[in-house]
């Protein structure tokens, strides 16, 4: 049999819009007005970008092809290696506006002037899980704010949780390597749920009041927008008169706490690993900024010697009842990063950068926090200069004498590069100014050398327990069925013990569940404690997230429909969403949508095997007859009621969907989170409904 030609096999391909055909059948791009040229990274114009150079049409590929090996060098150095921790992040430009200047605690510049807006980039985070791991695993969530003021960069690089797992920064490797894949298996990723991880947090009583937090809905949150955000540490604000007051930061989302339940954040991470980056991107998209107040708790060091706790202490917090957290500013997120990688990748913080106004406590987590980040910059980013890269640099002026170095982007320039020297003004460089220059705080310290914790940091219990007495019933409920899934997932019988003894210093109902729920019929004597867990702690109300107010602003609405569904319901639907406002969303037996009642088509953005109600935070089910007929046959139209009963969500129906919900299992009377739409004038009535998020008091909920 003859063979065919590879010229003609090729000319036989249709060609792509844009492109002319070689000779020999070959593809080259023609340039269309109003595009860019294509060039090298050395600016040299290239005239094909789909064929590599070689000797005859058939033959070798040639050295000299200089575009090929540039663009091949680049795209196999393009990865840089990812963070050991916080590897799953997404980030957003926006500014914080000062509404309250604090002069009288703080010579800091970006808090003088009232109305004054200071740029600002933000990375959201998990820590446990690598660079492709999901969104919603159980995990601390890093909130890391870079504020680029007039007098330098200021990164606030918090979590979402106000304490930590240790108290001291030499302890941090072990934590992180006990909580990342097993070294022999190379698993569990992005979770806590093994034996490692317990088998540390068990001889670590330190870690008691972050386990409860980490077990806690704070772990799964519905989204970035509505978390909180700390700096974990005490810092320092220092006024113009050299007075200092301790601080921590808090920030506080304008559209209040909201987390997932564990089933809803298990079928999440299958229905949409990028849950978290989906909804910060579609909300900025659409013009909802994600909002924040920045609050701060400040207290002199009275207050601090009188505190039961050490203030110190990264494992311990102070009730907002104590201190209150006095708002005096703001943060918005308006703007997505053009370049993912460019940006949020490339983004460099370090807790060390402060301003002057702002300095550091002798809280030993916060001082290996500063030793620590610089030098994982260096490996990160390739050398000294991450700072020159657009979204680390200053957008105030910066200079200095350092020079050189691997991608040096700005050298000094003129004949100085030391100092002290004799040269004038203009080539002599820069000089320290000790008016507004950065000063340190003369603070005294003595004592011996020593490898040792102080007494005060000694009781690991008591905040533990406080935390949890604050929590409603059902947030106790969550943080005991989630000590139960997690020590249920430990081989090592000895490791779940040693939780149980851990936990009977904290609550006696909760070790008694917890003890349960793993099969364990006899507890183990509470641990031995450093120092006495008190039980006398009152509960603080800002510890919970149900215990705050709740709204539907910022939420999602699923509305399922089929064709003929009713037309003026499902409009009416729409404007009280939007009038809150909140996000509609239309959920179709085909993406293609459905034809209402009034013959109008309606597309929908999700077919329904993919906009499982998982995604909503509540559903209607807006269904014609004949479409609801055909709907009981579909699975996942009977998960989708299924599920948002089960998770407690509030749910709007037709009398047409009655079948599917009982199909689904769902009850036959309806509860009040059940809410029958007759008529267009029942939307209003069920989205206001809606502002309760959940109805906890359901029955059979996950």
């Amino acid at each position: 049999m003859a063979r065919t030609p590879r010229s003609k096999a090729r000319a036989a391909q249709p060609a792509p819009q844009g492109t002319h055909r070689g000779e020999g059948g070959e593809t080259h791009q023609v340039a269309q007005e109003g595009y860019l040229t294509l060039t090298t990274q050395q600016g040299t114009p290239v005239a094909d970008d789909q064929n590599t150079l070689t000797q005859g049409r058939r033959g070798p590929a040639l050295m000299e092809d200089f575009h090929f090996r540039e663009k091949m060098f680049h795209f196999d150095h393009e990865r840089i290696p990812e963070r050991v921790v916080h590897a799953r992040g997404y980030g957003a430009h926006g500014y914080f506006e000062t509404l309250t200047p604090i002069p009288e605690l703080t010579k800091a510049d970006l808090f003088q002037r009232a109305g004054e807006k200071t740029p600002a980039f933000v990375r959201f985070s998990t820590v446990a899980g690598n660079k492709g791991s999901f969104d919603l695993a159980r995990d601390v969530r890093g909130f890391a704010v870079k504020l680029y003021t007039q007098e330098g960069n200021w990164d606030l690089v918090g979590n979402n949780i106000p304490v930590f797992f240790i108290q001291d920064a030499i302890k941090f490797p072990d934590i992180i390597h006990s909580v990342k894949q097993e070294p022999d298996k190379a698993f569990p990723q992005a979770q806590s749920a093994h034996d490692n991880f317990w088998d540390f947090i068990s001889l670590t009583p330190e870690s008691m009041h972050m386990i409860m937090w980490v077990m806690s809905d704070r772990a799964i949150p519905r989204s970035f927008r509505f978390m909180e955000g700390f700096g974990v540490h005490t810092f320092r604000l220092v006024n113009a008169e050299g007075r200092s007051r301790f601080v921590k930061f808090h920030w506080k989302p304008k559209l209040g706490l909201q987390s997932v339940v564990w089933n809803e954040a298990v079928k999440i991470n299958g229905a949409d690993p990028d849950f978290h980056r989906r909804d910060l991107w579609n909300a900025i998209k659409a013009g909802d900024f994600p909002e924040w107040e920045l609050c701060l708790q400040t207290f002199d060091e009275d207050f601090a010697e009188s505190f039961d706790f050490d203030i110190l202490d990264p494992t311990k917090l102070i009730p907002e009842e104590l201190v209150p957290a006095v708002a005096v500013g703001r943060l918005v997120l308006d703007r997505m990063p053009e370049n993912f990688f460019a940006e949020t990748e490339q983004v460099a913080f370090m807790t060390h950068n402060i301003v002057p106004g702002i300095e550091f406590s002798n809280d030993p987590l916060l001082q290996g926090r500063n030793f620590s980040y610089l030098d994982t910059q260096l490996k990160r980013l390739g050398g000294p200069n991450f700072t020159h890269l657009p979204i680390n640099a200053p957008k105030c002026p910066v200079h200095h004498f350092q020079q050189d170095g691997h991608m040096a982007f700005h050298n000094p320039r003129g004949r100085a590069n030391y100092e002290p020297n004799s040269w004038g003004p203009k080539i002599g460089g820069p000089r320290e100014d000790p008016q507004r220059g950065f000063s340190t705080l003369p603070e005294p310290a003595d004592g011996p050398k020593v490898r040792a914790r102080p007494e005060s940091f000694a009781d690991h219990y008591s905040q533990a327990r406080q935390f949890y007495v604050s929590q409603t019933p059902v947030e106790q409920r969550h943080i005991g069925d989630a000590l139960v899934f997690e020590l249920s997932k430990c081989e090592v019988p000895a490791i779940r013990l040693r939780m149980l003894a851990h936990l009977q210093n904290i609550d006696d109902g909760l070790a008694r569940t917890v003890a349960d729920g793993l099969g364990e019929a006899d507890l183990p004597p509470a641990a031995d404690a450093a120092a006495e867990p008190r039980t006398d702690l009152p509960p603080s109300d800002a510890l919970s997230i149900l215990k705050r107010p709740t709204s539907f602003a910022g939420r999602k609405l699923g509305i399922l429909v089929t064709d003929g569904a009713d037309a003026e319901l499902v409009k009416a639907l729409e404007a009280a969403a939007l009038s809150i406002p909140a996000v509609v969303e239309i959920i179709a037996p085909t993406v293609g949508g459905v034809t209402l009642s009034d013959g109008s088509r309606l597309v929908a953005q999700h077919k329904i095997d993919g906009g499982p109600s998982v995604l909503f935070d509540a559903v209607a089910l807006v269904l014609g007859e004949e479409g609801a007929a055909k709907l009981l046959r579909v699975p996942p139209a009977r998960d989708f009621a299924a599920d948002a009963y089960a998770h407690y969500k509030f749910i709007g129906f037709t009398e047409a969907a009655l079948p599917l919900m009982q199909k689904a299992g769902l009850p036959p009377e309806p509860d009040a989170a059940m809410v029958p739409l007759k008529r267009p004038a029942d939307a209003a009535r069920f989205l206001k409904a809606c502002a309760a998020l959940r109805f906890w008091d359901r029955p059979d909920g996950a």
